[in-house]
């Protein structure tokens, strides 16, 4: 396995990259938390805005429709630190100033026509969207991680809904940070990564937008986990910040990979075998590449 002598820098001069999305044409797509973009990284590193979204996209796929959906935070305080850009403020708090809340929208890839499907459920405005994945029925699920202030924290949920934009619902809630999210190769465990405990979280998934009983934990770090991708054989990589990436193997195994950046966020599988990963150093605003070991898995689209 690579480490970060073995990472090629793709792109650099991105605002936070996340949510990488590896396309056929070679070229890969990036959501840009601070520059509330959506962004396609040529393979020779040329950068191409898509569409302008403000806020915070956060995460991103591609719908069976063919178009982007975006989990958008709705924005995050900023600082820099020895050089490099950090979403949260200087007491440690990410809530920016005017904050009303986030949203999730989808992307037209031929025009870059935007359009909201939705920003709350029942009233209530989602205060963090940031990860999303697409089952094989064309329903997505998503986290909501919330926000921070120097002495509170929102608790976080998982939501469900159609592409089309119906059928939104809350599926769990209570969670510390969920972040991370991601379905096993035959879809019937849904996986969510905590932040704040470095707990990668398991439901059994009972049906499209709902799971049985309550989530138990495949295994806790002392990481503070980000986002992740799922390979073929059913293991989990998750971005662990200061740490590289988290390796969690079917059979409970544990290893890390280290990567030239301490907030590396998030990581796709490319290639027509998928065993080149693309990951996001989002604190140093690059795009990286490295071989892998094992094939990631084929996404529902």
């Amino acid at each position: 396995m690579g480490d970060e002598e073995s990472v090629q820098i793709v792109a650099s001069g991105l605002g936070f990259p996340e949510g990488p999305i590896a396309l056929p044409d070679g070229s890969v797509l990036v959501v840009e938390v601070k520059g509330g973009r959506l962004t396609r990284v040529r393979p020779d590193g040329a950068l191409e805005v898509v569409a302008d979204l403000g806020g915070g996209p956060n995460g991103a796929a591609i719908g069976p429709d063919g178009a982007v959906y975006v989990v958008n935070n709705g924005g995050f305080s900023w600082s820099e630190i020895n050089g490099l850009t950090v979403p949260f403020g200087t007491d440690g708090g990410n809530r920016p100033p005017g904050f009303t809340g986030g949203w999730v929208e989808r992307v037209d890839l031929s025009s870059g026509e935007v359009t909201r499907l939705f920003d709350g459920l029942d009233g209530e405005r989602f205060l963090g969207p940031n990860d999303i994945v697409f089952d094989a029925d064309g329903g997505f699920w998503f986290t909501d991680f919330g926000k921070t202030e120097l002495r509170s924290m929102d608790r976080g949920a998982v939501y469900w809904a159609r592409a089309d934009g119906t059928g939104l619902r809350r599926v769990a809630a209570g969670l510390i940070g969920p972040n991370g999210i991601g379905l096993s190769p035959d879809g019937s465990t849904l996986y969510v990564a905590e932040t704040y405990t470095g707990r990668l979280l398991a439901w059994d998934v009972a049906g499209p937008g709902e799971v049985a009983g309550q989530h138990r934990v495949v295994v806790a770090t002392a990481d503070h986990f980000d986002s992740m991708a799922v390979e073929e054989d059913g293991t989990v990589v998750v971005a662990a910040i200061n740490h590289g990436l988290c390796v969690v193997r079917p059979d409970g195994e544990v290893a890390h990979v280290a990567m030239p950046d301490a907030m590396t966020t998030n990581v796709c599988f490319a290639g027509p075998d998928r065993r080149t990963a693309y990951v996001t150093l989002s604190a140093g605003g690059k795009l990286g590449r490295l071989e892998w070991p094992r094939s990631g898995l084929a996404l529902a689209h």
